[in-house]
């Protein structure tokens, strides 16, 4: 069983940086068999990847974040967070956290991030961008 909280959305002008954290809750037998992620979902578009992270602190990103993203982790704390820089309007979408418990070590390195393999989600948090 897993639980994601995730917040820090708000408005922000182009340029500008957002951290948005996700507070996790693991059962202890299960931490070690995850990876987390990181999608966003614009209206009348399609969920999309944005990051993912496995356990261990192996991370990938799609390209169009790539170099202004950064998805990291705070084991003790239980808490994944995406660091958001150089913010532009496309990247105007509700974001959410996600986790993965069928996710081997390693494997965020080679697997797409698909929404269809990760089962656990947080409500959401908006994040807007402007000129």
């Amino acid at each position: 069983q897993v639980q994601l909280v995730e917040s820090g959305g708000g408005s922000v002008q182009a340029g500008g940086s957002l951290r948005l954290p996700c507070v996790a809750s693991f059962s202890e037998y299960t931490y070690s068999n995850y990876c987390m992620g990181w999608f966003r979902q614009a209206p009348g578009k399609e969920r999309e990847g944005v990051a993912a992270i496995d356990s261990v602190g192996n991370a990938k990103y799609a390209r169009s974040v790539k170099r202004r993203f950064t998805i990291s982790q705070d084991n003790a704390k239980k808490t994944l967070y995406l660091q958001m820089n150089s913010l532009q309007l496309e990247d105007t979408a509700m974001y959410y956290c996600a986790a993965d418990l069928g996710c081997s070590g390693g494997d965020v390195l080679v697997r797409a991030l698909r929404v269809e393999d990760f089962g656990y989600w947080g409500q959401g948090t908006q994040v807007t961008v402007s000129s």
